[in-house]
């Protein structure tokens, strides 16, 4: 199946003063598409993200969305869009329903009351709708502005750090509401967050910026595929001292953490490995083998080892 591209990004950059924020990055994302825009801060993420919905204009490059110049077709593009971030405000003298509502009417909704109604029973805040915004608290805020990112079923959705300050329980079922949703209509979702657990879970590919610059670009799976190591955790009873010669060695990296050995092997070479330890009379009551995540690759890469 041929997908369009609803973002088309070339060569963008962006500097402050003698600064460059952004250097040269070219991407694209398609219909449909969640894609996550990682790196360590300072990276460039939400610089790329204020470009995209025109908070910041590039020193150079171009934006191209749904097809057309972003700059020269920027209310109707914006029209389309919303956005969501952890560290924005909505007006704090005004009651959640009237921020809401508000955004309704920007929005030219029809019937913005029963969207709103909608929304605030989906994320859970019925029970929040008389509240200022003031008295939320920095969870309840979040869920507030993911409402308003959907109050006019936006055809491209931006997301920086939507669910930062939530509780756990409460992040994993917006997530799931988020997945929902775009996937209901098809929305195009940029999405950026420090939860490589999250990023995994939901996005089809990452695109990973480093000093502003794109450094690389695959799906969650392939990118951890990238660290060659697993890690093997033992909970040695007898032989922590011949386990310790042996990796040394074979030049194994091995450490000891509390009352375990933690090993980086590769995974074709467990089961041999394991093999050696029962041959120098090794026991052992507990093993775990984790193999390498998106988290992995992100600090590899955010550390430059």
């Amino acid at each position: 199946m041929v997908r369009n591209n609803v973002i088309e990004v070339n060569n963008l950059i962006k500097r402050f003063g003698h600064v460059t924020a952004i250097d040269g990055i070219s991407f694209s994302v398609s219909d449909g598409e969640i894609v996550g825009l990682l790196g360590p801060n300072g990276a460039g993420k939400t610089t790329t993200i204020d470009m995209l919905i025109g908070i910041l204009k590039p020193t150079a490059g171009k934006i191209s969305i749904f097809g057309k110049p972003f700059e020269q077709n920027r209310g109707e593009i914006l029209g389309e869009m919303n956005f969501s971030a952890a560290y924005i405000n909505l007006p704090w003298k005004m009651k959640v329903w009237e921020n809401l509502y508000t955004f309704g009417r920007l929005y030219n909704i029809a019937d913005y009351k029963s969207k709103t109604n909608e929304l605030l029973k989906e994320f859970m805040l019925e029970d929040l709708r008389d509240k200022f915004m003031r008295d939320l608290s920095s969870g309840q805020q979040a869920r507030v502005y993911l409402c308003k990112a959907f109050i006019n079923d936006p055809k491209l959705l931006l997301l920086d750090e939507p669910t930062a300050f939530m509780d756990p329980d409460v992040a994993d079922t917006l997530r799931k509401l988020i997945v929902k949703k775009v996937q209901e209509r098809k929305t195009t979702v940029v999405f950026t967050s420090h939860n490589m657990a999250e990023v995994t879970d939901i996005c089809d590919r990452v695109i990973f910026l480093q000093h502003g610059k794109i450094v690389a670009e695959d799906t969650p799976i392939a990118l951890a595929k990238k660290i060659r190591f697993c890690k093997i955790r033992l909970l040695i009873t007898d032989g922590q001292k011949r386990t310790l010669t042996y990796c040394r060695k074979q030049k194994i990296k091995a450490r000891v953490e509390g009352r375990f050995v933690s090993v980086d092997i590769r995974e074709k070479e467990i089961a041999a490995f394991l093999s050696s330890l029962a041959d120098i009379g090794v026991d052992y009551d507990e093993i775990s083998i984790d193999k390498p995540t998106l988290e992995d690759f992100f600090l590899k890469t955010a550390r430059g080892n």
